[in-house]
């Protein structure tokens, strides 16, 4: 990735694991517009050419705030047609992190809340320090979630426990997530990127093709009927069957050794 970011950072690690971190940290890494771009261009990228990474890990600077959600000091004042306008931007980036065919891992190192816990939500899945929080406070503040956090929550805790979360607006923590099933697995928030870590290093050393095909094949899971699920799953399944990845690991596990997998 050639860009360069004034709120983001961008590390790439061994095996084609890139770490995105939302570097606002005198702001618990809320967004600003700026920001908000940022992430729109970054998940972008991925979308336009997967073999940057095979997994991303998107995580928040220091230990005390993944992301807040928008930056209410920005927004303050903000005209009507002003906050429309950033919110379109926001659109646009939370349907490229959903829409991105690289697996993301949300690293939640502290509060995700508002637009921040819909971002988490955006991605495949959570894993969060245990002294991470989280909430979706819009009700509280005159609005309502925005940013697909009223069709994710329900896809990983159910639409009742959604309600709940949402109408209230009440914050709860990473046990109670994992509980819900909304987190993935709690860390010890020295020890939440290293997992996060190992984790994407397991899915980058798996088939790059097979990984992107499986992971669009479970995100119509939820969206499909089951038939209709499974035409796609078939239609995918076959873009994998000519692959040199596919004659690779067959050929790795009758020669007993580990494969290498090249994304082609």
């Amino acid at each position: 990735m050639e860009r360069s970011f004034q709120h983001l950072k961008v590390e790439i690690h061994d095996t084609k694991i890139t770490v995105v971190t939302m570097n606002r940290p005198q702001a618990l890494n809320a967004m600003n517009t700026e920001m908000m771009i940022e992430l729109r261009d970054c998940f972008q990228d991925y979308y336009v050419d997967p073999g940057l990474a095979n997994c991303v890990i998107l995580t928040g600077s220091g230990d005390r705030g993944f992301c807040t959600g928008a930056d209410l000091k920005e927004r303050d004042g903000m005209t009507d047609e002003t906050w429309k306008k950033q919110h379109a931007i926001v659109e646009q980036m939370i349907r490229n992190i959903m829409n991105c065919p690289v697996p993301i891992i949300a690293a939640v190192n502290g509060a995700a809340m508002g637009g921040g816990f819909e971002i988490a939500l955006a991605t495949d899945f959570i894993y969060a320090a245990n002294t991470a929080k989280f909430a979706l406070p819009e009700v509280t503040r005159g609005i309502m979630p925005g940013s697909a956090g009223p069709q994710n929550l329900p896809r990983a805790c159910g639409v009742r426990r959604a309600k709940e979360i949402v109408l209230t607006g009440k914050p709860f923590d990473a046990e109670t997530g994992a509980q819900w099933g909304i987190i993935n697995k709690v860390c010890e928030p020295g020890e939440l990127l290293n997992d996060a870590i190992a984790t994407a290093r397991t899915i980058a050393e798996n088939a790059p093709i097979g990984v992107r095909q499986a992971k669009k094949s479970l995100d119509k899971a939820t969206e499909l009927d089951r038939n209709s699920g499974y035409a796609f799953e078939i239609e995918a399944y076959n873009l994998t069957v000519p692959s040199e990845d596919r004659m690779e690991g067959v050929r790795a596990f009758n020669e007993k050794r580990k494969p290498v997998f090249k994304g082609r």
